[in-house]
């Protein structure tokens, strides 16, 4: 595990758990948690750890990969990007956070993606 850093899972949400995992690493990362820098465990080991499958946590280092705040380093392992992406400005963040609580409760409910979308649709032709 990544040293003073607890990391919990919930297995019965609709979220998947490699999609929890990159949040959890995620918020810990913006949140200084982890420095910038740090060296994350390998994947064998966090899966091991927190016994999950080492392909759950491999896809989940990609996403925070592709967002931009690790950096694999091949036999060297992964670690916390130096330079975080740059915040959203204020506006478009409130967006993000609108849309990502619309589809995270979409998902609790049971709804998948394209229904998620049928229903985001159909409330935009409502607002004109």
């Amino acid at each position: 595990m990544m040293p003073g850093v607890r990391i919990t899972l919930d297995p019965s949400s609709p979220e998947p758990l490699s999609e929890q995992l990159s949040s959890a690493i995620a918020e810990r990362i913006r949140r200084g948690s982890l420095a910038p820098g740090a060296r994350l465990p390998t994947v064998r080991a966090l899966a091991q750890d927190i016994e999950l499958a080492a392909n759950t946590v491999a896809k989940a280092y990609r996403a925070l990969e592709e967002a931009g705040l690790v950096q694999g380093r091949g036999r060297k392992g992964t670690f916390v990007a130096e330079l975080l992406p740059e915040r959203l400005p204020d506006r478009e963040r409130h967006l993000a956070e609108a849309a990502d609580a619309f589809a995270r409760r979409g998902s609790q409910l049971g709804f998948g993606a394209g229904e998620l979308r049928r229903a985001l649709e159909w409330a935009l032709r409502s607002l004109t």
